[in-house]
């Protein structure tokens, strides 16, 4: 998902940054699946698990995050920067992890 990496359960909500090109009810699937626990029975993918696969829901595509505060200072010079950033999201539900 974009460079990162989540723990995914059926049912879960996830924040993942925001994808541009979903809209608010499609399913997207997601196929980079690293490891699969199926009661206790561990799978895990060299680099991927083959065939196995997380399809989501896009519940809301335009959630704003947190304002992140980023402080800079040089100290005995008179320098202080302050800059704010909030980072865009998109809020999905995980429908089903499919192991093949």
């Amino acid at each position: 998902m974009q460079g990162q990496q989540f723990k995914a359960e059926a049912g879960m909500k996830l924040f993942i940054h925001r994808m541009e090109e979903a809209e608010v009810g499609a399913q997207v699937e997601f196929n980079k699946v690293l490891l699969i626990e199926n009661n206790g029975a561990f799978t895990v993918g060299a680099p991927v698990v083959e065939g196995a696969k997380v399809i989501v829901e896009v519940l809301n595509n335009s959630v704003r995050g947190e304002k992140v505060l980023v402080f800079h200072k040089k100290r005995r010079k008179g320098y202080k920067k302050l800059n704010g950033h909030r980072q865009n999201f998109t809020q999905v539900l995980v429908k089903e992890i499919v192991n093949a």
